[in-house]
């Protein structure tokens, strides 16, 4: 037997080990068609979390959560590290000092923990064994006076090369910064265009930003624009590495928060959970490709799916960003946006922006479109009072479970169930609460029969009569990955 006969077969019985041969295949147990690629519960989830504020007032907290069931090797860990401390796995073994700012150690219950001032650093989060799948961490941020005063929520996301932020803006009053934070080892290059409503804000100052390893930059959008633009679309692309992204906005005037990516480039959006008392809401759409869009524009409110009136469609140039104010869009009911081609569908990023409260006492918050929950969504830091969670189903009637954790410092776990009907929004001011809440507690969203729905929540703690607020939405956790089918092909060694 030759040296390369040797190494095919050390191959395949490597490949054996790795697959666990999810099928034996003979030759009377041929399978002409194609097998389905089996779900297994992720073995490892990394997130990251940007600096909170630039304010001496700010007071941040964070809660991590993976829910209870979600499968996986038993065990396992789950932290927070200052991104500055995060370090590959075998320097992390001879390096005992790099404290976790946080630390989970079993699935079903959230663990919380707070920060306060400018000071605080962007976080890497890590987690494996059971408590990889799912595994959620929200960052909620307050703060009473200055730019950009109010709530800032955001889920912290998991690293990638490619991103959209429709709803960015360098006008005179918002001050938008890009936050790019690099998990790994390498630093990663990328690049920040900007898109306004004639074409390419062309600016050199993008290209090739360097993000070091274990570090995290903010860019503020105006030093990469010509001039003050109301409405962007920003796209980030690391063309080495990978980074997470997010949006800060601050407004001198209308508060602020997070806006956090859109989902990819779609011929339909669904952008769920516009609050009922919304004063005023507006869409920012772009058109990546060749072709321009046409969108009807259409609210799935609480009976219903309607028409706005005077907004029932929106005319989107090829790599032009195309902004319309709908106004107080929800009239007093809560619902949810959805963009639909009026002919051929043309792909399309979009994202609202939405304020409540009137004169010096207005706050506001983005809502990006989004993912369908997909098998499952969660979302952290809800509170006894304040959290309103908003289902959609736009093409099919939908029941949907809902889980209410445990809550950080006590409470028993508690489910409802709930029917979503086509078309409509069904925003939950009272979604479940753990009987005996002490802390904050997470939300899990499951859907049971019937079509897609989308969700989003929003939670409201006002303060000093400023009706603070942030909107998360909430698609796939991703707790689950496909694998492979795989079969036996000793024909390999005879190639």
């Amino acid at each position: 037997m030759n040296r390369t006969t040797q190494s095919l077969i050390a191959v395949v019985v490597a490949l054996g080990a790795v697959t666990g041969f999810a099928a034996f295949g003979g030759a009377d147990t041929a399978d002409d068609g194609a097998k389905a690629a089996a779900h297994q519960p992720v073995e490892r989830t990394s997130l990251l979390c940007p600096v909170p504020s630039g304010s001496d007032l700010a007071e941040t907290s964070y809660t991590a959560y993976t829910p209870g069931g979600s499968g996986g090797d038993a065990g396992g860990s789950a932290r927070l590290l200052p991104v500055s401390k995060a370090l590959t796995d075998a320097a992390r073994e001879k390096d005992k000092k790099a404290k976790p700012f946080l630390t989970q150690k079993a699935p079903g219950k959230p663990v919380a923990g707070e920060a306060s001032g400018a000071e605080s650093p962007a976080l890497i989060g890590t987690a494996d064994g059971g408590l990889a799948p799912g595994w959620t961490v929200q960052q909620t941020t307050t703060y009473a006076a200055g730019s950009g005063r109010g709530m800032h929520g955001t889920n912290c996301t998991a690293p990638d090369t490619d991103f959209w932020f429709p709803g960015a803006s360098t006008a005179k009053d918002r001050s938008d910064y890009i936050h790019l934070t690099n998990p790994d080892d390498s630093a990663a290059v990328v690049d920040v265009e900007l898109f306004g409503p004639t074409g390419e804000v062309t600016s050199p100052v993008g290209d090739s930003i360097q993000v070091q390893p274990h570090s995290s930059v903010p860019v503020l959008l105006s030093t990469l624009a010509d001039k003050a633009y109301p409405n962007l679309t920003m796209h980030v692309i690391a063309r080495s590495g990978r980074v997470s992204a997010a949006v800060q906005s601050s407004d001198e005037k209308l508060g602020g928060d997070w806006l956090s990516a859109a989902a990819d480039p779609a011929g339909s959006l669904v952008l769920p959970g516009i609050p009922k008392d919304a004063t005023s809401a507006r869409l920012v759409a772009y058109a990546p490709g060749a072709d321009d869009a046409d969108l009807k524009l259409q609210l799935a409110s609480p009976t219903g799916t309607i028409t706005p009136a005077g907004h029932e469609s929106l005319h989107v140039k090829s790599g032009m960003t195309a902004a319309v104010d709908l106004g107080d869009v929800t009239k007093g009911e809560a619902g949810s946006l959805l963009l639909t081609p009026t002919d051929d569908a043309v792909p399309v990023v979009a994202a609202l922006r939405v304020t409540r409260g009137k004169g010096a006492r207005q706050e506001t918050a983005f809502i990006p479109a989004t993912g369908e929950v997909g098998a499952r969504a969660t979302v952290a830091d809800n509170r006894a009072k304040g959290s309103t969670l908003s289902l959609v189903a736009p093409d099919k009637s939908a029941r949907v479970k809902v889980t209410a954790s445990a809550g950080t410092e006590g409470g028993s776990p508690a489910t409802k169930t709930y029917t979503v009907k086509v078309g409509t929004t069904l925003a939950l001011t009272d979604p479940p609460v753990p009987a005996g809440l002490k802390g904050s507690y997470a939300l899990t969203v499951e859907p049971v029969s019937g079509g897609p729905v989308y969700a989003s929540r929003m939670l409201a703690v006002p303060e000093e009569g400023i009706p603070m607020f942030t909107v998360q939405t909430l698609p796939d956790d991703r707790g689950t990955v496909e694998v492979p089918h795989a079969e036996r092909d000793l024909a390999v060694l005879q190639k």
